[in-house]
């Protein structure tokens, strides 16, 4: 059995996807690297997934499928995942090898060790192409370093700070177990792949190394702002998804219930910002529904996230109002480092 299954989820990938693999080749054998060529069509990324199988066997598997989007990708990933531990590297982003070296080093300890431990954090730095000064996300301030903890143990996350994709590794079984499975076609999943195993999170550990270098730059890149109004309707699908997972209001931990009502109001900014910035009449109705979705499924997590600051920012009425919340999303373009 290996220690950590990582599943690089492949699309038409061959400009970047080498840089990807070889930054995870150090892992050696302990490490299985899933290469899943979703379907790719205009390029050599099969060939490529299938050269690195031959050249590292044991290490490298190359998996080939339909196109299913990246979503069901990272579920090809799990279902073939013989790791005790399971990782998600997109194809044209890459790992540190610094601090590779101490992620398996703790991953080793607990798999050896009498513990368990459910979810690994680490920090993420946004690899923004044309800026010199590059931005971490970390969780200093949020999270005890160096030991494992509970959701007892969180202090604070600032507006802004949250545990994405980019930040943990998952514990194999966990995933399958909450029944982790991310809708075909779709992006934006990557928030589902986050929140919906945080009730069955025990366990938690904060290894304070920048780990995930998350590229940005591509025109064609989901987190562009105009490829996401394009793909509005896909954010709203995962939006919705996300709020039917659980009643948080009734999830008796204070803190994982304050967390999850964060994750939650910040996409729900995101889907009602991105409605407004496209400006089509079409747009601003789905954002109208969407809040009413809400109000139907929980009245009382809709008067918390309606009445929030950010709920109340992203519904102000008239131009003034847009503009408002325009503002308001600028600021959060700017803590993100979003394109």
């Amino acid at each position: 059995m290996k220690l950590l299954s990582i599943a690089i989820p492949c699309y038409n990938s061959e400009a970047y996807m080498r840089h990807c693999i070889n930054s995870l080749l150090p892992g050696g054998e302990e490490v299985e690297i899933l290469i899943v060529n979703d379907g790719s069509t205009k390029d050599r990324t099969g060939e490529i997934a299938d050269e690195y199988e031959a050249k590292y066997p044991g290490i490298c598997r190359a998996i080939h499928q339909e196109n299913g989007g990246h979503g069901e990708a990272v579920n090809a990933g799990l279902r073939n995942a013989t790791g005790i531990y399971f990782k998600v590297v997109d194809s044209d982003d890459w790992v540190d090898a610094a601090a590779y070296k101490e992620i398996l080093a703790t991953l080793r300890r607990f798999v050896y060790g009498e513990e368990t431990l459910d979810m690994l954090i680490s920090n993420f730095v946004y690899e923004k192409q044309g800026v010199k000064r590059k931005k971490v996300m970390n969780y200093r301030t949020a999270l005890p370093q160096n030991q494992v903890f509970t959701w007892d143990n969180v202090k604070v996350f600032m507006l802004g700070q949250y545990i994405l994709m980019h930040s943990v590794i998952y514990r194999t079984e966990l995933l399958k177990e909450c029944g982790m499975e991310l809708p075909k076609h779709t992006f934006y999943v990557d928030n589902i792949f986050v929140y919906q195993p945080l009730p069955h999170v025990k366990t938690m550990y904060y290894l304070n190394v920048n780990f995930y270098r998350y590229y940005i730059g591509r025109e064609d890149q989901s987190v562009n702002e105009s490829v996401m109004i394009g793909r509005i309707d896909q954010q709203f699908r995962v939006t919705k998804l996300m709020l039917g997972y659980y009643d948080i209001t009734k999830i008796k931990n204070r803190k994982l219930r304050h967390y999850m009502m964060r994750y939650l109001e910040i996409m729900m900014t995101v889907s009602s910002i991105l409605a407004i910035k496209s400006e089509s009449e079409e747009n601003l109705e789905k954002k109208k529904e969407l809040w009413l979705f809400l109000k139907k499924l929980s009245f009382p997590l809709y008067m918390r996230l309606r009445w929030g600051f950010l709920g109340q920012g992203t519904n102000l009425p008239g131009k003034s109002g847009r503009k408002f919340s325009i503002a308001g999303y600028k600021i959060t373009q700017k803590f993100f480092g979003f394109n």
